[in-house]
């Protein structure tokens, strides 16, 4: 009984570690990106019908409820995207592109269409994604002038893809004028639950 006591003291005595749970998925109230540390801007889960398909957070150097500073600020950002079910790799390499392509011009697509090209044939190259997966979208701003990397439960996945337009272009799929989800893009600036 006593050690039970002292476990228990000592168990409350240490600060509790901040999450945020998003169907069922928990996500840390900052995170370390590159050499940066970044804060959870919001998270929330992108569904269609009755149909679960993943949880989603956005860390940035410091919070805000707009996209505008979302994506003119500078330092590390990171996107974290959990399957809420098996997902082929290629359901991810259709809808990105079609995201980019929905908040951006012709002109500005042709800009980065190469880019997109290299995202997509990664990801066509991932048979599934399981259920759970950490899927990391990171910018690293330090890293050869700026980059994206991908990551799934911690390996890098395809070629580091150059350009700050290009993640820009990422975040736009879920914070741009026409956005993968409307709550979702709230959720991800803080503005709900």
């Amino acid at each position: 009984m006593k050690n039970f006591l002292v476990a228990l003291l000592i168990t409350l005595s240490l600060p509790a570690l901040a999450v945020t749970e998003v169907a069922g998925v928990t996500f840390a109230e900052t995170a370390k990106v590159g050499a940066g540390e970044t804060a959870l801007n919001g998270a929330g889960m992108r569904g269609v019908r009755f149909l679960k398909g993943y949880a989603m957070a956005m860390y940035l150097p410091r919070k805000t409820t707009t996209a505008t500073e979302a994506l003119s600020m500078n330092g590390p950002k990171r996107l974290i995207i959990v399957p809420l079910i098996n997902t082929p790799g290629e359901a991810f390499a259709t809808a990105l592109p079609n995201g980019i392509r929905k908040n951006h011009s012709a002109q500005e697509v042709a800009v980065l269409d190469a880019r997109i090209q290299a995202l997509k044939a990664t990801l066509m190259a991932i048979s599934t994604i399981r259920k759970g997966a950490k899927v990391h979208l990171d910018w690293l701003p330090d890293t050869h002038s700026g980059i994206t990397r991908l990551t799934i439960n911690g390996e890098t996945q395809g070629e580091d893809i150059a350009g700050e337009d290009f993640y820009k272009a990422l975040l736009n799929i879920w914070l741009g004028d026409h956005p993968t989800q409307r709550d979702l893009k709230e959720n991800l600036l803080g503005k709900t639950p």
